[in-house]
């Protein structure tokens, strides 16, 4: 692991578990509940990717995902997600160097 890639799983560990103690002292499931999980586990998806060296490729192609949508979303998992996200943004979010 790289320095970067060191710090990202260090915010993602402590992500993690801060999101474990709001969902433990929860006194009612709700909506948000529901999002607390999904995100909790795309996280932990993604701290075993950096542990097992494959962080950053697409689950469906295996190409690595753009660096920049990766910085701002670390738990992305396919090119096929980053180009839904795309489609949200009125300004080009790709920088071309």
């Amino acid at each position: 692991m790289n320095a970067t890639q060191e710090k990202l799983f260090f915010e993602l560990r402590q992500t993690k578990e801060e999101i474990e103690y709001s969902l433990k002292n929860k006194q009612a499931k709700d909506w948000f509940t529901t999002i607390l999980e999904e995100e909790l586990s795309d996280i932990i998806t993604a701290i075993q990717k950096l542990e097992d060296g494959n962080y950053g490729q697409c689950e469906i192609s295996g190409e690595f995902l753009p660096t920049d949508l990766l910085n701002m979303i670390p738990t992305l998992k396919s090119q096929k997600d980053s180009e839904y996200l795309v489609s949200y943004f009125k300004k080009p979010i790709y920088h071309s160097f």
